[in-house]
């Protein structure tokens, strides 16, 4: 009998040990299949949020056409990148295309870094021209805001704040009379949503991109695509 107790709280700790060690695992099985529940929802649910949104935008833009053009094909590539080929009327475009990229919602860490980054999601319009641009021409808008001058003038009254007009810094040592259609069509206020233009000899002829989040609307479409053809017009008529 002395020797049967001890026996008896060994086999009972051996038991309560694996009872545990059984529950650990159970747990921890429990927590990784949520845990990959929770990622496999948050991609599928984000991928169709990132379709919808696209898809959306591309709606706008066939919208704006009117009966200018149509949308031919699209295509996914990834849940983040739209791309669709468009017919134009005569003498509008040709061999367009509109390129849409989102933000990587789908995946959490690209989406927080794309976030960190302040990557914007953007809407790109590729085309050729009836005239081949004899130039290569890439602008980038920038913005500088601040709201300094507010405490600069409650500090010194005697300050003179006004509101500058636009800006142009250029790389080239010769301003030729071809780029100025171009360079006044982006400072006016109807361009000035856009974030970068190019014009080059090569196909595609013109490049402009501009963010997802301006084009709200049909309406902001159509001003969208009336730009454009300002683009094209002034950049065709100083290859004429």
């Amino acid at each position: 009998m002395e020797n049967t107790l001890p026996l008896a709280d060994n086999v009972s700790s051996d038991v309560l040990f694996r009872i545990r060690g059984v529950v650990g695992r159970t747990l921890l099985i429990d927590a990784v299949s949520a845990a990959a529940l929770l990622g496999l929802w948050w991609y599928f649910y984000f991928v169709r949020y990132n379709r919808r949104k696209g898809a959306l935008a591309l709606r706008w833009v066939e919208a704006a056409c009117s009966n200018k053009g149509r949308i031919l094909e699209a295509h996914w590539f990834g849940a983040c990148c739209l791309q669709a080929h468009l017919d134009f009327a005569a003498h509008w475009f040709e061999n367009a295309q509109v390129i849409i990229r989102l933000r990587p919602r789908p995946i959490p860490l690209k989406w927080l870094f794309s976030l960190w980054r302040k990557q914007k999601e953007t809407l790109t319009f590729e085309a050729d021209l009836d005239y081949a641009p004899g130039f290569h021409l890439e602008v980038f808008r920038h913005r500088w805001l601040t709201h300094r001058h507010t405490h600069v003038a409650r500090g010194l009254r005697d300050w003179a704040i006004s509101r500058p007009r636009p800006v142009v810094l250029t790389t080239r040592t010769h301003w030729s009379h071809e780029l100025t259609p171009v360079v006044n069509t982006l400072m006016t206020s109807r361009g000035h949503n856009l974030v970068s233009v190019r014009f080059r000899p090569d196909s595609p002829h013109l490049a402009a991109s501009v963010p997802l989040e301006a084009l709200s609307d049909e309406q902001a479409a159509a001003g969208f695509l009336s730009v454009l053809r300002d683009l094209a017009a002034g950049a065709s008529t100083s290859r004429q």
